[in-house]
C-alpha cells in the first residue's frame, strides 16, 4: 500500500478547536475554488437515487465542508427536493452546530455529540459521506467503516482532493506551497474573524498547522490501487463497490458503495 500514515494535528483530541475551525473554513474555500460541490453533488445524487436513500448522514463534517453547498444542489433536483443532511464529527463544531442547528425549517441539521466513523451502526440509516476525511483512517478503520456500510445494506460516498500519485518522497514539497495557499485564501473564509487574521499574518500559527496538514493529507490518501487492497474481499450480489477519478481543475478520487437490494424489491 503507498499510504504512509502520517501524522495531522488536527488529529489529536489536544489540538485547540479554534484552529482545528479556521483551518475547516480554508477546506470548504479550497471546495468552492475547485468546483467540488458540483462534481460531488453530482455523485451523492446518484447514490441516494439507486439505493433509494432520502437522507445523508455526513461523518467527519468539521464546520460542514462542502456538504451544505451539495444538499442545496440536491434539493434543486427532481425527485431529491425533500433529502435531509445530518452533519456530524468526532470533534463536533459547537459554533457550526449552533449557527446550522438555529436554521427553522431546514434540511439540514448538526449532532452535537460525538460521532465515531468508525463505529457508525445498523441504526444509521441513510447516504454515509465522507469528504477528504477517509485519509484520517488507518487501514484498519477504514476497512471496518467500509464492511460496516455493505453489512448495513446502506449506500456510502467518499471523496477526496488530496494527491498521492506523485513518488512517496517528494510529499513535503507541498509544504510551502499550501503556507502560501492559506495566506492567499484567508480573506476569502467565512466566516473570517479577528483572531483569524491575526495568527494566519501577525503570529503565522495556522498557516503552519494547515501546511503540515495540507501536506500530510496527500501522504495519507489512498490511491485507486490501495483501495483495491482494502475491498479486497469485499461486494457481493447484494451490494456492489464503484471506484474511479474525476474532476477538471484537478483530480479527485472517489468511491461509492451502493446496495443493489433494497428493501420493497
Amino acid at each position: 500500500m503507498k499510504r504512509n500514515h502520517l501524522f495531522e494535528l488536527e488529529d489529536f483530541s489536544w489540538f485547540p478547536g479554534w484552529i482545528r475551525a479556521c483551518m475547516t473554513r480554508l477546506i470548504v474555500t479550497v471546495h468552492k475554488a475547485l468546483g467540488s460541490s458540483d462534481e460531488l453533488a453530482e455523485l451523492v445524487a446518484r447514490a441516494l437515487r439507486e439505493s433509494r436513500s432520502t437522507s445523508i448522514v455526513d461523518l467527519c463534517s468539521g464546520s460542514g465542508g462542502p456538504m451544505l453547498d451539495v444538499l442545496e444542489r440536491l434539493n434543486q433536483k427532481p425527485g431529491l427536493e425533500g433529502v435531509t443532511l445530518t452533519l456530524t464529527d468526532l470533534y463536533p463544531n459547537a459554533e457550526a452546530a449552533a449557527r446550522i442547528n438555529a436554521r427553522g425549517g431546514s434540511n439540514v441539521s448538526y449532532r452535537t455529540t460525538p460521532l465515531d466513523a468508525t463505529e457508525v451502526g445498523r441504526e444509521t440509516a441513510g447516504l454515509r459521506t465522507m469528504i477528504c476525511s477517509f485519509h484520517h483512517m488507518r487501514p484498519e478503520g477504514a476497512r471496518k467503516i467500509l464492511e460496516a456500510a455493505q453489512r448495513s445494506r446502506q449506500p456510502i460516498c467518499i471523496f477526496e482532493i488530496s494527491d498521492n500519485s506523485y513518488p512517496a518522497f517528494l510529499w513535503w514539497t507541498a509544504l510551502p506551497v499550501n503556507f502560501l495557499m492559506c495566506l492567499l485564501m484567508t480573506p476569502l473564509a467565512r466566516p473570517v474573524t479577528a483572531r483569524q487574521l491575526v495568527f494566519t499574518y501577525l503570529f503565522p500559527i495556522i498557516p503552519l498547522c494547515f501546511a503540515w496538514d495540507g501536506a500530510v493529507s496527500n501522504a495519507r490518501t489512498y490511491t485507486l490501487e490501495d483501495l483495491d487492497e482494502l475491498l479486497r474481499g469485499l461486494g457481493d450480489e447484494g451490494y456492489r463497490w464503484e471506484k474511479g477519478v474525476i474532476g477538471g481543475r484537478m483530480k479527485k478520487i472517489y468511491l461509492l458503495g451502493i446496495p443493489t437490494q433494497v428493501a420493497g424489491d
